[in-house]
């Protein structure tokens, strides 16, 4: 077994060595360690010329360091000021340098035993011979002559020491010049071999290949490419090899590919087609029965079927209805009109995938039903196919091609007959949700009249039927004098009520096209509230004239509240002054302010039910996405303020009520 495991290994590998990748790695490892040694070794050989010069530098300096020392010694002697002890620290610390070294700077002296000793020897005497003399001069007043006696000797070895340094660094300046010229020619002979081993791997394959591929496509189809290697080229090689082959036996039996391929394109060509019909016909408009025995009619002239039908699935109580049928008899039709899902073959596709049956006859002998499955047998049907009528939502039913003769169905025929059922499914879907959206808008319509027939007609009307109940018990009671207060009462209220129906019938017939003047509008509005009501109005409309217009809708809504707040002024305000304020700006904003009674923001908030005014006013904001705020206090009157955001800032609160529709 471990031997095994070590064979089973050393594969692998060798199959990595030979391949073409793995050599150029290997090549470009050693040509970067090559290069990386000989470029560390040059700024190796930089750096210690650098830090050799610095210390030529100070090696250099000590001389001046020690004449100055000198100088200084003599300063002190004739009693001038000196600074004699500060030139031996300075001496000092440049000593320190150079026995320590800066790799920072660089500084270093040039790690050579001569060096060292030389250098040795002159801070030797520096310490024990010249440094104490000078010592001894600030302690008392001794004389110079002594260390100007020794300085001759200091500077002669600080001279050695410098010439020691500089001839160090001539040997390695022509050191890195020698390796600089070996970069080169090992550049220059890398760049040939580089060159030799790409050609041999990689160009010559290359060309090789090219010229194959001209070949082929000359038709020269027995050509065969040298495989040399294991490598990619020669894996590319062998794969040039066997498409040649393939191409030689493909080329054998060309035309007959082609003739299938364009029976096949034909094919699909005639699938293009009928769905394209097949989706222009259910775009028309006309009821699901119609659809649905056009669809059939189609299908059936589509697949040469002698018979079709489709049936429509009723989910709550488990049934099939016969929608459409064609090449049917009356009694299959009468027979298969309404039955239960498990009853037949178009109820069980409902339940899952398309069912094709190509021997109808075969199945009924192997094995006979206790239903009704196989009724189509007696009307001389061989072959049967149910395929489902599909939508993202589920499936609606089902519909069916009968065959006399024996039928296969390719699995390219049974994808058509699923999209066609999927087509259908989208169409039926899509007249169930035209109708649906039809109520709607009926709904809708009736939202709006209701919204129109609130409690101003509705609380006239009951004004007007407690009225007439006081008439009647006055003119039972045959009191002529309250007979006589009820009737004008009743012509006001009667005449409230016209002015009522004759505003709703305006409101309902009011339209407004994108683009107009809601100025226009707000300002007749105004108009028609001062022919009715003797309350002094003020109207001031602030216009930024770069905002954009308002849309129908939105017009049409502000209007309605606009109409809304000046009839509740009119009929229960009381009030003797109306302000009208609009602003036409970034923001939509209409202020409707009187000074009339006011009222309990908290009760009417309590009995919202019975001022169906307000409720109405705050249901066309919320369809504007608008804010809408009252405020009110009894006897400091209304103030009804209605702010229209711009469409940037409206979008959010738009999508998250279609969210909640």
């Amino acid at each position: 077994m471990p031997m095994m495991s070590s064979a089973l290994l050393i594969v692998p590998l060798r199959e990595v060595h030979r391949r073409l990748s793995t050599r150029i790695i290997f090549l470009s490892m050693i040509a970067l360690a090559v290069v990386l040694a000989m470029v560390s070794g040059t700024l190796w050989l930089s750096w210690q010329l650098e830090g050799a010069a610095a210390a030529i530098n100070d090696a250099g300096s000590l001389r001046m360091r020690a004449s100055r020392v000198a100088i200084e010694l003599l300063l002190a002697q004739n009693g001038q000021e000196h600074q004699l002890a500060a030139q031996i620290i300075r001496m000092e610390q440049t000593l320190e340098r150079l026995r320590k070294g800066n790799p920072a700077r660089p500084l270093f002296l040039p790690d050579e035993p001569e060096i060292r000793d030389q250098f040795d020897k002159v801070s030797q005497d520096w310490l024990l011979n010249m440094k104490p003399v000078a010592l001894r001069k600030i302690a008392d007043d001794a004389p110079a002559s002594t260390y100007l006696a020794m300085l001759p000797g200091f500077i002669e070895e600080a001279n050695e020491l410098v010439l020691m340094i500089e001839r160090d660094n001539e040997a390695k300046t022509r050191l890195l010049r020698l390796s600089q010229f070996g970069v080169a020619i090992i550049a220059s002979l890398g760049t040939v071999t580089v060159i030799y081993l790409l050609f041999l791997w990689i160009i010559r394959p290359v060309l090789r290949l090219q010229d194959g591929l001209r070949r082929m496509a000359a038709r020269e189809f027995s050509l065969r490419l040298p495989v040399e290697g294991r490598d990619e080229l020669g894996t590319l090689a062998e794969g040039f090899n066997r498409m040649a082959s393939e191409l030689q036996e493909v080329y054998r039996d060309l035309e007959a590919r082609v003739s299938q391929k364009t029976a096949e394109v034909a094919r699909r060509n005639r699938e293009l087609e009928a769905l394209y019909d097949m989706t222009a016909f259910l775009n028309l408009p006309g009821d699901a029965e119609a659809i649905c025995n056009g669809f059939v009619q189609r299908v059936m002239q589509q697949f040469d079927a002698d018979g079709g039908s489709v049936r429509l699935l009723d989910s709550q109580h488990d049934k099939l209805h016969l929608l459409a049928a064609d090449g049917l008899s009356d009694e299959l039709i009468a027979a298969e009109r309404c039955q239960d899902v498990g009853e037949c073959f178009s109820g069980k596709a409902t339940k899952g995938a398309s069912i094709v049956i190509d021997d109808l006859r075969h199945l009924y002998r192997m094995a006979p039903p206790k239903t009704g499955c196989y009724r189509c047998i007696g009307e001389g049907f061989s072959s049967i196919a149910v395929i489902p009528i599909e939508t993202q939502s589920g499936v609606l039913g089902s519909f069916s091609l009968h065959f006399r003769e024996q039928r296969s169905l390719a699995t390219t025929d049974r994808q058509l007959l699923e999209t066609l059922g999927q087509h259908l499914g989208i169409t039926l879907e899509h007249l169930r949700l035209s109708a649906t959206a039809r109520q709607l808008a009926v709904v809708q319509e009736r939202t709006l009249v209701a919204q129109g027939l609130h409690d101003s007609i509705a609380q006239a009307l009951n004004f007007m039927n407690l009225q007439i109940q006081l008439l009647d018990d006055a003119v039972t009671r045959n009191d002529l004098e309250e007979t006589r207060e009820i009737v004008p009462l009743l012509r006001c209220g009667i005449e409230e009520s016209y002015q009522d129906v004759r505003e709703l019938l305006h409101n309902f017939r009011a339209k407004l096209r994108h683009g107009d003047d809601i100025r226009q509008a707000i300002e007749e509005t105004v108009a028609r509230f001062q022919r009715q009501c003797n309350t002094a109005l003020q109207l001031a409309i602030r216009d930024s004239r770069d905002a954009p217009p308002l849309g129908p809708e939105q017009q049409l809504q502000v209007l309605f509240i606009l109409q809304e707040a000046l009839s509740n002024v009119r009929k229960h305000a009381h009030a003797t002054n109306v302000a009208v304020t609009v602003e036409i700006g970034r923001d939509f904003r209409l202020i409707v302010e009187d000074d009339g009674e006011g009222f309990e923001s908290v009760i009417v908030a309590q009995h919202s039910e019975t001022h169906v005014g307000l409720h109405i006013m705050r249901e066309r904001a919320m369809r504007l996405a608008a804010q809408l705020s009252i405020t009110t206090r009894p006897g400091t009157g209304v103030k009804v303020e209605l702010v229209l955001p711009r469409a940037d800032e409206l979008r959010p609160h738009l999508a998250a009520k279609r969210v909640t529709e």
